[in-house]
């Protein structure tokens, strides 16, 4: 979760090097609801010492407004489909 913040955090960056403006906070969608209630609440933090800077940097970036997290089920992913095998 915290590579794809930043990673949004860059693209943002960039889109507002080439003069694009995106005042919207940029969404994240994720299948893992433990993570995303780690995420948003300081007190789910306390269980998970071994997370402790990655759960900081994504819960400045939710704070800040500069991305918005959602659960989305695994198979309703756009990626679930290219990573899995097709079926015969």
């Amino acid at each position: 979760m915290v590579a794809i913040s930043c990673e949004l955090t860059w693209l943002i960056y960039l889109l507002h090097d080439l003069g694009v403006a995106h005042p919207k906070a940029a969404k994240l969608l994720y299948d893992n609801q433990a993570a995303l209630h780690i995420a948003e609440n300081l007190v789910f933090h306390e269980c998970t010492k071994h997370i402790e800077l990655d759960c900081h940097i994504v819960r400045e970036r939710i704070q800040r407004g500069k991305i918005n997290t959602k659960y989305v089920h695994t198979k309703d992913q756009i990626a679930y489909d290219f990573t899995k095998p097709l079926r015969q």
